[in-house]
């Protein structure tokens, strides 16, 4: 155990664990630790009152004595009974505190990340590290805590009995204990890859059922099910082959322990009895000895085996310090401060961005949105549109270039502020878990009922809403896959429009409504907008006749800029998409 500890890597990581949860447990951790020390000594104790116990049976024979014996040996086991359960209650419940808080903070971490973070780590791997890798925390200084305390202190406790009974006999134990040690250290070596490795499988695991549970649909439609059962097969047969190697490796450890242990109690037993038989010794330092050595052998297996226990745990604090220590793709500056109030321009300065090094999106873009007005983004895909938006809700972070509102440099500002500011609809509708009621209201939590279905009947949702089998009480299910994808848009619409935000973001949102409903929706809209700065993405060009400016995009840049009308008389590539949709 000593040798795992003078890892460079594992002190750091354990001194860190112990420096962010152990102190604020400290009180709990504290009487754990006094309970565990209290139990030490009275097995300690228990092992010591051998000696009195087989003497006054055997040499004294004083009825009175065994009386006090036998009152003795009732309070030591009543005693380390109390102490056992007051070291299980308060070592569980900060473990449960820990795994608790951990979590937490490994949330609040991934919330505080950007989108790109988003791109570049899965879903399922996040997941794993949000619950195993909790727990292998609470797991580790558990470990900690009853190695060096309980088993540690009895065993040196039973080992002081020893060579205080029986001097000779403890050398026999010195010479198993270095063999059982090199045994586990043997077994060690093969421990922390493979617990790497059953951690990925995991992941895999997770991975494959959100796949099938979100892509049902495609599962069903291409018949994939063979294909998903293989990979969930082969991710299911990978974690069980890697945690039967662990396992197997573990129960090493116990055949190693029982055959040393065998011999050295047998050994000791020879001995024993050549010292009563042979060379005078009395029965109650042997029986003393001989029971502090069997104490002792549980104590010293679980020490042993705890190094391999540590390396299985330590995987599980490493993964999780990596995720708390991933630099944030996108932070706040020191010195942020919120956005002033303003009519509610954005410009566009000398903008340069782009997802691939080398591949870009935006290159010297410059654009400024007049304030209180629509503007409407069009161009074919890949020319810039969402990235416009990305930009502006500062998913993203420009490499070159800047982008105001009203003068102010969102980049200098805090993202409450700038998101206070925005409300966004986006053509990938996404529905939390609840009722129709709550995934409007996240628009604006302390919205009224009122204010929420008003909302509704402006996205033109409030009929089917009420035609619901519990109306605005209806629960929507996971993404909201008990409602039409018309119904979601609606309600995501909906969700904007209580937000009541300065700025309005509309990326396709109509692309999932029906040829009426898009109709009352825009007319929704003209309300909505009023007077509101509102930027709108659609490939439908007749949602955005009523844009105050449309701007054409193409690779990038601005090519055309102006009112529906005035770019149909260009001729430009504004026309040419709008000939397109209306060919047959």
């Amino acid at each position: 155990m000593l040798r795992f500890f003078r890892s460079t890597e594992n002190q750091r990581l354990i001194a860190r664990l112990l420096r962010e949860s152990f102190r604020q447990h400290m009180f709990g951790y504290g009487v754990a630790i006094v309970s565990m020390l209290v139990v030490a000594g009275m097995t300690t104790a228990s092992a010591l009152i051998m000696s009195d116990i087989t003497n006054e049976f055997t040499v004294s024979k004083r009825i009175d004595k065994v009386y006090l014996i036998a009152a003795a040996v009732a309070a030591i086991f009543i005693i380390k009974g109390v102490a056992t359960f007051a070291q299980s209650y308060f070592l569980s419940r900060a473990g449960n505190s820990i795994i608790a808080e951990r979590q937490r903070k490994i949330y609040d971490r991934i919330l505080e990340q950007g989108i790109e973070f988003y791109h570049s780590t899965s879903s399922a791997d996040l997941i794993t590290r949000m619950t195993n890798n909790a727990q292998a925390a609470r797991n580790v200084i558990d470990l900690v805590v009853t190695s060096y305390v309980r088993d540690l202190v009895s065993l040196i406790g039973l080992l002081l009995v020893m060579v205080v009974k029986q001097p000779a006999l403890s050398l026999v134990c010195f010479v198993v204990g270095p063999l059982a040690i090199y045994g586990v250290n043997r077994i060690l070596k093969r421990i922390r890859k493979i617990t790497e490795m059953e951690f990925l499988s995991i992941g895999q695991i997770v991975q494959v059922m959100q796949e099938t549970a979100i892509g049902v649909r495609v599962v069903k439609s291409f018949g994939l099910e063979d294909a998903m059962r293989k990979r969930m097969y082969k991710a299911v047969s990978d974690v069980e082959h890697r945690a039967n190697s662990i396992a197997t490796l573990e129960a090493g450890t116990s055949p190693i322990m029982e055959t040393l242990a065998g011999l050295a109690i047998a050994g000791v037993i020879l001995v024993s009895g050549f010292l009563v038989v042979q060379g005078g010794q009395t029965a109650g330092s042997i029986m003393a000895f001989i029971t502090a050595l069997l104490l002792a052998y549980e104590p010293a297996k679980r020490i042993a085996r705890v190094r391999i226990s540590l390396e299985t745990g330590i995987v599980g604090v490493r993964m999780m310090f990596q995720l708390a220590d991933r630099p944030l793709t996108l932070a706040e500056k020191p010195d942020a401060k919120p956005l002033l109030p303003g009519p509610g321009e954005i410009r566009f300065d000398d903008v340069s961005f782009s997802y691939n090094e080398g591949q870009s999106v935006l290159k010297d873009f410059d654009l400024t949105i007049e304030p209180g007005k629509m503007t409407a983004l069009v161009g074919p895909s890949g020319s810039g549109k969402s990235t416009m938006l990305n930009l502006i809700m500062r998913m993203y972070d420009p490499q070159k270039g800047r982008i105001l509102f009203d003068d102010q440099d969102i980049s200098h500002a805090t993202l409450a502020s700038l998101r206070q500011k925005i409300a966004y609809v986006s053509q990938e509708t996404f529905l939390f878990a609840g009722t129709v009621m709550h995934n409007i209201r996240l628009g604006r939590e302390n919205a009224t009922d009122a204010e929420v279905i008003a909302a509704a009947k402006a996205a033109n949702a409030h009929d089917f809403i009420t035609g619901l089998a519990k109306g605005y009480d209806t629960e929507v299910g996971e993404n909201g896959t008990l409602l039409s994808g018309g119904q979601r848009q609606r309600i995501s619409i909906a969700r904007a429009m209580l937000r009541n935000a300065e700025i309005l973001l509309l990326d396709e949102a109509t692309s999932a409504l029906d040829a009426e409903s898009e109709a009352l929706f825009r007319e929704a809209l003209q309300q909505l907008t009023a007077g509101r700065t509102t930027i709108v993405i659609a490939h439908r060009l007749s949602t955005v006749h009523q844009a105050d400016t449309i701007v054409v995009l193409e690779n990038g840049q601005v090519v055309e800029s102006g009112a529906h009308r005035d770019l149909l008389r260009q001729g430009g590539l504004y026309q040419k998409l709008y000939e397109y949709q209306l060919m047959p």
